[in-house]
């Protein structure tokens, strides 16, 4: 009996690791998804503001780094939008803040199925855990202690 009681306590310990590294993935894709998230609507903010703008207004260009190059607006009402691998394409604003939305929406969706994932392997972890207390209890009990 002992020894099935052993093997339960490593079987839940493998699963709990399992389950733990699990949940990292999914806690790094989620930050992945949630800076995305920040970056389109960062663009669609962007985009907004430029609508209100005219031709040869001048405008601050973010470069990273909290740096900025001056520029003049050229077009004021098209923007040019990548579509994935490498393609972009000229869109009107109205378009393009169409294919951020879109993508918005694709990416909500995809952080809510995350989270409920993410939601389900921490339940498990708990319950695991708990039956992992409830096993080392009963190891501790079969085994005489060395203080005796």
């Amino acid at each position: 009996m002992a020894s099935e009681v052993e093997e339960e306590f490593r079987r839940l310990s493998i699963e709990i690791r399992f389950l733990e590294e699990t949940a990292q993935a999914l806690q790094s894709r989620m930050n992945m998804v949630n800076a995305a998230i920040t970056d389109l609507t960062y663009a669609n903010t962007t985009l907004e503001g430029l609508e209100e703008k005219k031709v040869g207004s001048e405008l601050l260009i973010p470069i990273g780094g909290n740096s900025y190059i001056k520029a003049k607006l050229h077009d004021s009402d098209k923007a040019i939008v990548g579509m994935g691998a490498g393609v972009s394409i000229e869109k009107t604003f109205p378009e393009a803040k169409e294919v951020i939305k879109k993508r918005l929406e694709g990416l909500g969706k995809t952080r809510n199925s995350i989270q409920q994932r993410f939601t389900q392997v921490a339940q498990k972890i708990d319950e695991d855990r708990a039956k992992l207390e409830e096993v080392a209890d009963e190891l501790r009990k079969g085994k005489p202690s060395s203080n005796v």
